[in-house]
């Protein structure tokens, strides 16, 4: 049998950590326009010198650098503004190592991959550990050529992050390099370079508790009036005093505005960005806070009604309601998304699948138990090779947003999402369970099965079903059972008592124990029952 790895225990899913809503801001005048581009365009200058100061800096950067970058900043803007702008550079400075460190692991598991592979003879079969070896001598040519160009990149990788050196693009890689693809874009170069302007351009604010409606910079009255406090190179365009701007524009934030309200009239913190969808004509701010932690549910309490199982798949999510002893109730649910097109479109059908799948969790007051899931590793070119296919299936698979998703909208319904090891659900669902569940009208799926096998691992039983006895001793007046016992039953693993006297369908009394020898685990590939038959003459 093959050697199989430990399986971590589930896990109560943490909520989320902050809040953020946006709104349209509609019937802005010309005027109003022209003032959030000039002081989008000013700011945004002055984020990109800063960028670049942060990154000259490397890993020599200390507190009173960071003091000289903000006292610079302050007397082209204010002291807010130099702030927000400080501290958005520091986190895209951190995110840009933390992404170069994980193109780093890419790199270093890609080249163990060729270098296993090409010590392999040609045409050797691998295993379900380890792939094999190539095809022929022209795929184990053409490795050992990328081969050395992945060593080439490591190299330059690991240098660049031992001396502190990161590539950052404000405004992002994929916008700067579609200005050398403008007609596959489908773009003219003032397009483009309009879109670049947007997406360059500086307004966010940090909120700060104890000043007047949570944020000095951007503020938001109850009302939805916006006024903006505007840098001091760019003061004459006041159009009220001490230097602000309001627009003509007003919000409301309909999604979790009485939240948003409650917290700008206690002057509590809340952050505000401003930004333009060039594509739409549109402009929107962002309101954002944190939230202090949630104690979460003990695991036991989540257990006590049962859960509701769900497989993740590439097109669907596939879910199914448990009891608590791990017996799947009523029919199975599935629930579709389309992952083709814009990245709105996208997201709105996983959001659109979730609240579905979230709303037929309120109606029967059960937790989600979900795979805690991760395909960084698995995408690699290395690790499947010619499976092109199977590659971009497990890329495309919305793993990370959809657990982020399913995570903060459950919080708003009370729902409880538990989290659980993905290993073997799919194989031992489908070897234990798929069968079980077809019956002659319908025919249970793979996904289906797998929802079950994630629902008893959140649970805490093991996914093996109990193997039914033969058809003639299953009555209930034998006290047989058919069902997966709980863990903590006396006596769920010894031999049945015996009924004395004749019965009818039945062996005679004395002709052998039930369940006395049975190999209680659940993993695949082991017998799921012993019984000895002692026959008598």
């Amino acid at each position: 049998m093959a050697e199989l790895r430990s399986i971590d225990a589930p896990f109560v899913a943490l909520g989320p950590s902050g809040v953020s809503i946006r709104d349209r801001l509609k019937g802005l005048t010309p005027a109003d326009v022209k003032v959030l581009r000039l002081v989008g365009d000013h700011l945004g200058s002055l984020a990109s010198s800063d960028l670049k100061a942060r990154c000259a800096a490397g890993l020599d950067h200390d507190t009173g650098q960071w003091a000289d970058r903000k006292r610079a900043l302050t007397a082209e803007s204010s002291s807010r503004w130099a702030g927000a702008i400080t501290k958005a550079t520091h986190d895209q400075w951190a995110l840009a190592r933390r992404a170069q460190l994980a193109h780093i692991r890419s790199l270093e598991a890609g080249i163990a991959t060729i270098t296993h592979r090409l010590s392999l003879p040609v045409g050797e079969k691998g295993t379900k550990k380890a792939p094999g070896g190539y095809r022929d001598a022209e795929e184990w040519f053409a490795k050992t050529r990328r081969l050395r160009l992945l060593q080439d990149r490591l190299e330059h990788q690991r240098a660049d992050h031992q001396a502190g050196r990161v590539r950052v693009v404000r405004g992002g890689k994929r916008l700067l390099r579609t200005r050398h693809n403008l007609e596959a874009a489908d773009l003219t170069k003032a397009d483009w370079r309009e879109r670049w302007r947007a997406e360059r351009r500086f307004l966010a604010a940090d909120g700060e508790s104890g000043k007047r409606y949570g944020n000095e910079t951007i503020r938001i009255s109850p009302e939805g009036e916006v006024s903006i406090k505007l840098p001091t190179p760019l003061a004459h365009l006041a159009n009220t005093a001490h230097g602000r701007y309001i627009l003509t524009s007003k919000v409301s934030f309909p999604h979790r505005g009485d939240q948003w309200r409650d917290r700008i009239s206690g002057n509590r913190a809340v952050a505000y960005r401003i930004c333009e969808d060039i594509q739409r004509g549109r402009w929107y701010v962002t309101a954002s806070w944190t939230i202090p932690p949630v104690k979460a549910v003990p695991l036991e309490a989540v257990r006590a009604g049962g859960v509701i199982g769900v497989d993740t798949n590439a097109d669907h999510l596939a879910a199914w309601c448990l009891d608590t002893h791990g017996n799947p109730i009523s029919e199975p649910r599935r629930f579709d998304y389309d992952l083709t097109g814009t990245t709105t479109h996208r997201d709105a059908q996983v959001r659109h699948a979730l609240t579905r799948l979230l709303h037929w969790a309120a109606r029967h007051n059960l937790a989600i138990a979900i795979e805690d899931l991760d395909f960084q590793a698995e995408t690699t070119r290395e690790k499947h090779g010619r499976r092109k296919r199977f590659r971009n299936l497990i890329s495309g698979m919305p793993v990370a947003k959809l657990r982020n998703r399913l995570v903060a909208m459950a919080a708003e319904l009370d729902i409880t999402i538990v989290a659980v090891d993905p290993a073997y659900t799919s194989k031992w669902g489908a070897q234990h369970w798929q069968k079980p569940l077809t019956s002659k009208n319908r025919k249970a799926t793979r996904h289906e099965a797998a929802a079950v096998a994630i629902g008893r691992r959140a649970l805490g039983h093991p996914i093996r079903r109990r193997t039914a006895p033969p058809p003639a001793h299953q009555s209930d007046e034998q006290g047989h059972r058919t069902v997966q016992a709980r863990p903590d039953a006396p006596g769920r693993e010894e031999p049945r008592p015996r009924t004395l006297g004749p019965r009818p369908r039945a062996v005679p009394p004395g002709c052998g124990a039930n369940a006395g020898d049975q190999d209680a685990q659940h993993r695949s590939e082991r017998p799921a029952e012993h019984t000895e038959l002692m026959l008598s003459l």
